[in-house]
């Protein structure tokens, strides 16, 4: 039995949905509304067969329709959360970040107590395959995590439509919009919920001549995070934007009283710069403290996975989970609550780093 989709929101992101969608068994895009006609241009492209409609009320009233992905700008999820909540009871993924407005807490919280169908919040880099491996190893090769590093070196922010992700007001800031994955991980690797944050950040390379019918992006490019958890562990995080050309644009490092583990994730393979056929390729390197012999293992992901999407072939397994869902079969497991989790200790962040002050969570 097929389960149909519905999306709203048919950008960047949202395609890379849609092909990831194309490589699920028993699973169809029946409708999708895209304001931009670009936008709307390049999806049906993609998935021919699918209706394109005018309103999130058109799509709602779409048949046949089993679930749905929200993947529109940071600002509209959570209003279009709240439509779809009025209308229908259906699955739901939805991207991050989950909110971008400290008031709507509120309105999530509600939806979290009200809604009767299952949430899911798109926090895929949690499903990429070495970093699952990294997740599952690391405790063991560390003997119990005591301090966890997360290093992103990576390129500036790409065009959007409208130049949305521009500015803080639309996208949450960069700690929101960038770094709530990292700060999900951080919460999944350590199994412990953060009680302090402190930061520092801001904008100094990227950006600062852009203006926007009339106002300037005031989007940070760079920062420092430290978190403070529960269980007495600690976490960092180091952000550079304007790092493009770097081997590797993501790192992971786990050390405890046993030895280190780390887990390297190069960045999109059509965003690359080096040299031709040398995309460096997803690594872990365990590292015993009794002696200097690293274990190095390299984790290839399939081609047809890799090229559906920029984030290591993490969206399709977690469209295979979100499936599984749909068809009863699965549940949630990556629940509102952890997307609360994610925002906040962004916005945690980005306060921290305006203030000069920990913020307490």
């Amino acid at each position: 039995m097929t389960a149909f989709y519905g999306l709203i929101g048919c950008g960047m992101m949202g395609q890379e949905h849609l092909r990831n969608i194309a490589l699920l068994e028993d699973a169809a895009v029946s409708a999708i509304y895209e304001p931009d006609k670009d936008m709307a241009r390049a999806a049906a492209e993609l998935v021919p067969e699918a209706v394109f409609v005018n309103s999130v009320d058109a799509l709602l009233g779409h048949r046949p329709l089993d679930c749905l992905v929200i993947a529109s700008p940071n600002h509209c999820h959570v209003t279009q959360l709240e439509a779809v909540a009025a209308k229908v009871t259906l699955p739901i993924l939805v991207e991050k970040p989950l909110f971008t407005n400290p008031d709507d807490l509120k309105r999530v919280e509600d939806l979290k107590a009200g809604y009767g169908a299952p949430v899911w919040v798109a926090m895929e880099y949690r499903y990429m395959p070495p970093m699952k491996q990294f997740i599952n190893r690391a405790q063991t090769v560390t003997g119990g995590i005591k301090m966890l590093t997360i290093i992103e070196h990576r390129f500036p922010f790409l065009a959007k439509v409208n130049n949305w992700n521009r500015f803080n007001g639309n996208s949450g800031g960069t700690f929101v919009e960038k770094c709530c994955h990292f700060f999900d991980l951080m919460r999944v690797i350590l199994k412990s919920d953060p009680v302090r944050v402190m930061a520092s950040g801001g904008q100094e390379v990227n950006h600062l001549d852009e203006t926007y019918n009339g106002q300037s992006s005031d989007i940070w490019d760079c920062g420092y995070v430290i978190v403070d958890f529960a269980d007495g562990t600690r976490a960092s995080l180091e952000l550079s934007m304007f790092a493009e050309g770097s081997e590797y644009q993501a790192m992971v490092h786990a050390v405890g009283p046993s030895g280190k583990i780390e887990v390297k994730l190069p960045g999109p393979a059509r965003l690359w710069s080096g040299p031709e056929g040398k995309q460096p390729v997803p690594v872990i390197i365990e590292s015993p403290r009794a002696h200097c012999n690293p274990v190095r293992t390299v984790c290839p992901i399939d081609k047809a996975i890799l090229d559906a999407g920029d984030h290591n072939g993490s969206t399709y397994h977690q469209h295979q989970r979100f499936f599984d869902v749909v068809c009863g079969k699965g549940n949630v497991e990556v629940s509102l609550e952890d997307g609360v989790w994610a925002v906040r200790m962004g916005m945690a962040a980005q306060a921290s780093a305006l203030t000069g002050e920990a913020v307490s969570l």
